[in-house]
């Protein structure tokens, strides 16, 4: 039996109300902060570990960095290459599960953004991500992970959000929580042209202090956790859970 990650009807019809234009417009800045938390020098490697459309993965190989793009989707990443290639840029996409990619040594820095982890039932499949990105990185490399943390989910939680989106289309996402706040299923239900569509995402919920452990356990020597890409905090005002860990 297939899960929602793996249906790529869900990540097609939800790509222009994930990737929206002011979203696109923050990724420069984005990478900004990106560049300075992970301290690298010119022409770093860098892994975009989920990239998505591959926003990230564009504007840092804009900025010399040698880059490489994984992701499962494949329509994502031919988006992303044909970007690369109309704005003559040299990245390498590859199209994998988190879970079958390999690499040892070979990148100064990775990134996993925009809460793509914890997507599998099984909580040692985490881990299993996590040692690969450790594996993945050179000596005193650095990885930044970013999710929606289980104390910003809590202070700010509401079961029912609807959003109207640019196009007239209607989102509705009802949230219920799961095995003491380790789990959240979400249904996306999107009303467009007279349709109602739904699919429910489901993710592992972390904490500050589990996800600096679950790092920990798989090799990194040194996590600081952050409340925005700005730097700021981890504490009762954080806005996401920004892991910098150092192997």
């Amino acid at each position: 039996m297939s899960v929602w990650y793996e249906d790529d009807d869900f990540w097609e019809t939800w790509e222009p109300y994930m990737f929206p234009p002011a979203r696109l417009q923050n990724t420069p800045g984005e990478v900004d902060a990106l560049v300075g938390h992970l301290e690298l020098p010119p022409a770093a490697c860098v892994l975009d570990f989920c990239c998505g459309i591959g926003r990230h993965s564009i504007e840092f190989a804009r900025r010399g960095f040698a880059v490489t793009a994984v992701d499962r989707t494949r329509r994502y990443l031919e988006r992303a290459r044909n970007q690369a290639d109309a704005d003559g840029l040299k990245i390498e996409f590859i199209e994998s599960d988190a879970r079958a990619f390999h690499a040892s040594n070979r990148f100064d820095a990775a990134i996993n953004m925009f809460t793509s982890f914890g997507y599998f039932e099984d909580p040692a499949q985490d881990f299993k991500v996590e040692q690969i990105l450790h594996a993945s990185l050179k000596p005193a490399g650095r990885l930044i992970i970013d999710v929606n943390g289980k104390e910003i989910l809590a202070r700010k939680f509401q079961e029912r959000v609807w959003s109207q989106h640019d196009d007239g289309s209607l989102g509705l996402e009802e949230r219920k929580i799961h095995s003491g706040w380790d789990w959240i299923d979400s249904r996306w239900i999107l009303v467009r042209g007279g349709q109602v569509r739904e699919w429910t995402v489901s993710t592992r919920l972390y904490s500050g202090a589990e996800m600096s452990d679950l790092l920990r356990r798989a090799g990194f020597g040194k996590v600081l956790l952050l409340g925005n890409l700005a730097g700021v905090p981890y504490d009762h005002n954080a806005e996401r859970l920004i892991a910098v860990a150092t192997k």
